[in-house]
């Protein structure tokens, strides 16, 4: 399997930041739609009974990054995917997991705040993780290669609180807001939101696929099955420990979407910043997983949302 992907190495992406910000600034839109079906009581019974958001917590930031090392060991791939994995297992769930526990019929509060949550902690444990696993990746096969990828991370605090204040604070605030003052209009638009919303995702889909189709024609198959099972593992992660750990039923989907949908993009943020990953590093084989996930995180995500959206919602 080695041989095969080492070819990933020498693929450049493209990487645009301008694009990130447009793609942030839609994804606020959207979070003023989710927040439309949020109480404030809702928040309130989550500070109150807390054990679904700390099932969540150890779902995505420890259970998570361990089984990935595992999985990583497991399958034996290039250093350079292994690594991408465990980075991506590393970032905390990304912005669009909000807008995927909404179709879900999930808890959309509980989704809110473990993803404020887990943006505003990836700063320490983000690089803690990536540390931590990458390093014991690297103890276990003693590869130098892989040894030079495992670079110490940092990442803006001031900037992580900026995003979950820009992308979740003011969109929750200003929906909840609304829906509270005006009642029968929401009423009237909430459904509409929906549905362009996901409109909007079928068209940042193809966004996210042109930019690099030529790239994800050619190298496509050699990532495409490991991104799908850890992708699967991550799903199955948070809906199997949330059960275990007795969480109601529409807990248990906003634990299984945020565990199963990764911040990709902070991944490839952190992969494109020269002072971390000197432009001499062949990142390729990381690049390209964390790009595939953030393609096929929103395929499953919004799979397994429209499944459950039609499942009636018991106890």
């Amino acid at each position: 399997m080695n041989t095969s992907m080492d070819v990933l190495d020498h693929v450049r992406l493209n990487f645009s930041p301008s694009g990130l910000l447009f793609l942030n600034i839609a994804l606020a839109f959207i979070m003023f739609g989710v927040a439309l079906s949020i109480r404030l009581q809702d928040f309130k019974d989550i500070i109150q009974k807390p054990k679904s958001a700390i099932t969540g917590i150890i779902s995505q930031f420890l259970l998570l990054p361990f089984l990935t090392f595992l999985l990583v060991i497991s399958f034996k791939p290039a250093p350079t995917i292994a690594l991408g994995m465990i980075l991506v297992a590393s970032c905390p769930g990304g912005n669009i997991s909000n807008f995927m526990s909404s179709i879900a019929k999930a808890n959309a509060a509980l989704s809110v705040s473990l993803t404020a949550f887990a943006t505003l902690s990836a700063t320490f444990m983000t690089p803690l993780n990536f540390a931590v696993w990458g390093s014991m990746y690297v103890r276990f096969y003693n590869n130098q290669s892989a040894q030079a990828l495992l670079r110490p991370l940092e990442i803006d605090q001031m900037q992580m609180f900026e995003t979950v204040f820009i992308l979740l604070g003011v969109p929750v605030i200003l929906g909840i807001f609304f829906a509270s003052r005006f009642p029968a209009i929401t009423k009237k638009i909430i459904k509409p939101l929906k549905i362009a919303s996901l409109a909007f995702f079928v068209v940042m889909v193809v966004a996210m696929l042109s930019a690099n189709f030529d790239h994800f024609m050619r190298f496509v198959h050699l990532v495409f099955f490991i991104v799908l099972i850890h992708n699967a593992l991550a799903l199955g992660t948070g809906f199997l420990f949330s059960t275990l750990m007795k969480r109601p039923r529409i807990d248990r989907r906003t634990i299984t979407i945020e565990t199963g949908i990764q911040n990709s993009g902070l991944a490839l943020t952190l992969m494109f910043n020269p002072k971390i990953f000197p432009p001499e590093l062949e990142l390729g084989g990381m690049a390209v997983i964390a790009a595939w996930w953030g393609i096929w995180h929103i395929l499953s995500g919004l799979t397994v949302a429209c499944l459950w959206a039609k499942k009636p919602m018991l106890a």
